[in-house]
């Protein structure tokens, strides 16, 4: 995920001087580690015996649940995107959503990680022709399954990070007159890396 070089306040947490609440923290892990199990299937589909994507969802609910440390979960996030390295396509980022899941305990600002390589996932698995309307479809998706307490906070930094997460969170629907060609993401801001 794409962090942005100004943080907004609103997705630190209390305890490091932010505005988020410990119990927003763990909403935004649950919603980012539901995106992620939306689209499991993609990578277990390729690599039925890796389980660390997989490991890394439950090390997200572990964590909500105060059963697992924070270093120990976000070390589990890293375990799945190296599951997604070698890969292409859709398991690719169905792992490295997993991975992006998990690390929102560490820092909340990867939710948008996860909820954005899940699209990206679905995306690469649509039949050609058909990625940006299955893209728009997980993007509804993910938004039906936002808490109440975060739902405002994550629409606006879908608006605020969507040039540096690809363009995923554009709701078409909404009158944006950005058009993806052919499937092609576009490339992100220039000084921002993608993973």
């Amino acid at each position: 995920m794409i962090l942005p070089s100004v943080r907004d306040p609103r997705l630190i947490t209390v305890h490091r001087g932010g505005l988020l609440s410990d119990a927003d923290h763990r909403s935004l892990a649950l919603w980012a580690a539901e995106c992620a199990s939306h689209v499991l299937g993609l990578f277990e589909g390729v690599e039925p015996s890796d389980s660390r994507p997989r490991d890394a969802i439950d090390a997200t609910h572990a964590w909500v649940r105060g059963e697992l440390a924070m270093m120990a979960t976000r070390a589990l996030g890293g375990h799945s995107m190296g599951a997604a390295r070698p890969l292409r396509g859709a398991a690719r980022f169905a792992a490295y959503a997993a991975g992006q899941a998990a690390c929102v305990a560490h820092v909340p600002e990867h939710d948008l990680g996860a909820a954005a390589y899940a699209i990206k996932a679905v995306r690469a698995a649509a039949p050609a022709g058909a990625e940006g309307v299955a893209g728009r479809r997980e993007l509804e998706w993910q938004r039906d399954r936002l808490p109440s307490s975060v739902r405002e906070l994550v629409l606006e930094d879908q608006k605020r990070r969507n040039s540096i997460c690809w363009y995923v969170f554009e709701d078409r629907h909404a009158g944006s007159s950005r058009v993806q060609v052919a499937g092609i993401s576009p490339r992100p801001a220039r000084g921002h890396r993608r993973w």
